[in-house]
């Protein structure tokens, strides 16, 4: 899409940028819908997330400025409108979850079969990581990036993004075993 738009008039190219958002939409709003829902477990706060990320990049098409990888430019689009999100809302989200499970002690044990023990309980191991470990390890092997669109979407370098995994893993491993899901500060 680099050079797309040359010799064309203001009028056309904004249809063509209309026309390339939607595209990317229909190719990639599950799939980021899905990322920003694990990061955040609010699937209205994440809708609407989604739709600034689209905003931003039709936003950036607008300037005139060019996508070479529409896929990995959406994924780190959403992840610092995310990590914005969470460091905004913070405090009132721990407030809310420390009333939340006063009130609610969860689905009693005779209700839940055994695959979906395993999968809240990788779930909440997961969430209890820190937040880069976390989110490496949803780029990586949740979402399958390469190691070089993970470090691009997170503004790391490719070592980093395999440390922090290599690292996120061991801890992830470590909590499953000991059954060790706390605050989310591991």
């Amino acid at each position: 899409m680099s050079h797309f738009y040359r010799g064309r008039t203001s009028l056309e190219k904004d249809a063509g940028d209309q026309e390339q958002i939607i595209e990317w939409y229909d190719m990639y709003s599950l799939s980021l819908f899905k990322y920003i829902l694990k990061m955040i477990h609010d699937a209205q706060q994440a809708e609407d997330l989604l739709q600034d990320t689209f905003i931003k990049a039709y936003t950036y098409l607008m300037r005139g400025k060019d996508v070479d990888y529409p896929k990995t430019f959406l994924y780190r689009t959403a992840h610092n409108l995310t990590i914005d999100h969470i460091r905004k809302h913070k405090p009132i989200r721990m407030i809310k979850d420390f009333f939340n499970n006063r009130e609610d002690p969860g689905p009693s044990v005779e209700d839940v079969i055994e695959i979906q023990e395993s999968s809240q309980e990788l779930f909440d191991a997961l969430y209890s990581l820190k937040a880069n470990y976390r989110q490496v390890i949803i780029l990586r092997r949740v979402e399958e990036f390469s190691v070089k669109d993970t470090a691009e979407i997170l503004g790391w370098t490719e070592s980093k993004v395999k440390s922090t995994l290599f690292r996120g893993l061991q801890k992830l491993e470590e909590k499953l075993q000991k059954g060790d899901v706390g605050d989310g500060q591991s």
